[in-house]
Parts: structure tokens; C-alpha cells; sequence
């Protein structure tokens, strides 16, 4: 990147430029600020930028080094608010390496002319499997099981076991796109019904998948016997479980959140697990985290992990190059693939 631009500039030490140029090789040199250290095994992807650091290198100040930041690969921890996208003025694109970007403001990106990038496709499968990890260890009363197993206590663990066997039960997935699609499908392989709704999808998605189309959420909750949600978080879907949804659920349901924590009010889904409307919930993720001290750790009929759903030997590997990849299209004037606001390019 850096050679292209020197010749292309007749700058070779045969034609001497009128400025420094270790000054010039500096200033075409694009600048990478991580919100993660990269491993080192990653660093030829950056085709000779320069990492500027990482917010996890120090800890008590984690934008330290992100003044003269050109490009930033975001998780999910810090929000990338205007005032953090002023630190560097050079900012040309924010990647995400992941499908969520509801921690950057993407209002605030799109008026500074910052590109922002996800990378949809790589933690899909991952987070797919582990939503059916999670609602199958909800369905067997796994953590229950362990609790009374590591406590070595005195139990009839037959004789007590309530499993709830999913052969034939109803499976309500919210959001039929790349991750809940897939869970649909192994949903049908457990000899489940799978119900999906999603006002977004087009009736061949949903005959793609043998999924059958509900025509309001309120309906089909009220046939599931699990309930799983795959919508992104925004201002329509903060809190689209709260108390009236939830009671919407059939009697008896599992819910379970491997998408985002804010679209459940999580007070009211304490208080249904308490009442004993839902059977139980698996979540890996909290609205707020890691959910410390949260009274839904401390349940037997919840299934916790901590937003580690897309998280995979090959996931991270997707992860990171894609994400490295959308952000060096964005420093060459190109727009990315996974641009989600590719209004910055009219």
C-alpha cells in the first residue's frame, strides 16, 4: 500500500522528494487501534499499517493510544460514542468483528463521514449451536443436575428429574435470518414444529426453511414451548420482551437470548421465572456486562454463559479477517462489503 503510493508519486530514492521521507512514508501509513490486542499471526493482514494499540493493553486508560487512530476493529464492550470518534480525527472506518453494532453510533459515524462494518456471516454458525446447547441444557435441567451432583447430595436424581423432552414440543424462533434460520433447521432434526416469525423475511425464506410463518409474534408465543430470539437490538426491539410479552408465552416455556441482552426486560423475566409462567431461560447475554451479582446467576432453572454464543476456534479466525479486511477496503476508498452505512459513500 505503502510502495504503491511511492512510486505512483515518483517518489524513489532515485528521485529524491522535496520533503522528508520517512515524514511521507509516515503519513500514507494507516494507523490500526484495537479494542482487542491482535495476535501476532493476524499482523500480515495489515499490509504494513501501523498497530496504534489496543484498549486491552491498558486497561486503567483504554483509549489511551487511540489518538491518530485511522481504523478501529470494535468489539463489543466499549461504546463508540461521537466524543470516543473525535479522539481521532483521522477516523476513516470503525469494523466491527461481529454482526451486532448497537454499540456504535452509527448517526454520530455517518456525520463524520466514518465508514462502520460487520461481519455477519462468521460467528452465524457458532452462535447457532450454542443457542441449541443453550435450550437443550435448559430442556434437561442441566445446571440443576450439576448443582445437586458437585454437592454430592443424598437425592433420587431419577425419581426428581423433570426433563422436558423437545420431540414433538414447538419452537418459536424470532427472527429467521443467518442464525436463526440455522436453528430452525436443527430444530426440525429434533422432531420439533418450528414456528418462525419475522415481519422482514419473504414467505420463500420461510418455505426454505419448512418453518411455519406466524402472522403476529402474539401468536405464536402463544404455541411455543421454547421461545428463541435472533433480532438485532435497536429502539423497536429494547425491551420487546417485557412483562406483557412474556406473559403472552404459552405456560411452561423456555426463553432463550442468545442475541442481544436488551431485547429482554429482565426484571420481568425474573419475576415469570419466579411465578413459574416460563419452565426456565437460557441466556448468554445481560444488558448489562459481564452481569455480576445478577439474581438470575443464581438460579437452577436458568442456563448462563457469558455473550461467548459466537465464540469458536474458526469463528475468531472469521471474526478478525473479516474484519480486518472490510477495514482496509474502507482506507482504500472502497466501500466495504458490509458497510451498514453505506450512506457515507453518496
Amino acid at each position: 500500500m505503502i510502495c504503491e503510493k511511492v512510486f505512483s508519486e515518483g517518489l524513489h530514492p532515485a528521485n529524491p522528494p522535496t520533503q522528508n521521507y520517512t515524514e511521507l512514508l509516515e503519513a500514507t501509513m494507516h494507523r490500526f487501534w484495537f479494542e482487542r490486542a491482535l495476535p501476532a499471526r493476524f499482523h500480515p493482514l495489515l499490509e504494513g499499517a501501523e498497530i496504534a494499540g489496543a484498549a486491552s493493553d491498558t486497561p486503567d486508560d483504554p483509549l489511551r493510544a487511540l489518538p491518530g487512530a485511522n481504523a478501529i476493529l470494535a468489539g463489543s464492550r466499549i461504546r463508540y460514542t461521537g466524543a470516543v470518534m473525535d479522539m481521532a480525527p483521522g477516523l476513516k472506518v470503525i469494523a466491527r468483528h461481529g454482526i451486532g453494532y448497537d454499540n456504535v453510533d452509527l448517526a454520530a459515524a455517518t456525520a463524520r463521514g466514518i465508514a462502520v462494518t460487520n461481519t455477519p456471516d462468521a460467528p452465524s454458525i457458532p452462535t447457532a449451536e450454542h443457542t441449541v446447547a443453550l435450550m437443550l441444557a435448559a430442556a434437561r435441567r442441566v445446571t440443576q443436575s450439576e448443582r445437586l451432583l458437585r454437592a454430592a447430595a443424598h437425592h433420587d436424581y431419577f425419581a426428581s428429574h423433570d426433563a422436558l423432552e423437545l420431540c414433538g414440543r414447538t419452537l418459536v424462533v424470532v427472527g429467521i435470518g443467518r442464525i436463526g434460520g440455522r436453528v430452525a433447521l436443527v430444530g426440525r432434526a429434533l422432531g420439533m414444529r418450528v414456528v418462525g416469525f419475522d415481519p422482514l423475511a419473504r414467505p420463500e425464506r420461510f418455505a426454505e426453511l419448512s418453518v411455519e410463518p406466524a402472522e403476529t409474534l402474539e401468536a405464536a408465543l402463544g404455541l411455543a414451548d421454547v421461545v428463541t430470539l435472533h433480532v438485532p437490538l435497536m429502539a423497536e426491539t429494547h425491551h420487546l420482551f417485557d412483562r406483557a410479552r412474556i406473559a403472552q408465552i404459552k405456560p411452561g416455556a423456555i426463553l432463550v437470548n442468545c442475541a442481544r441482552g436488551g431485547l429482554v426486560d429482565e426484571a420481568a423475566l425474573l419475576d415469570a421465572l419466579e411465578r413459574r409462567h416460563l419452565r426456565g431461560a437460557a441466556l448468554d447475554v445481560f444488558e448489562e456486562e459481564p452481569p455480576h451479582g445478577h439474581p438470575l446467576l443464581e438460579r437452577d432453572d436458568v442456563v448462563c454463559t457469558p455473550h461467548i454464543g459466537g465464540a469458536s476456534d474458526l469463528s475468531k479466525e472469521r471474526l478478525v479477517t473479516g474484519a480486518i479486511e472490510q477495514a482496509m477496503a474502507a482506507l482504500r476508498g472502497e466501500q466495504p462489503r458490509f458497510c451498514v452505512n453505506p450512506e457515507v459513500y453518496r
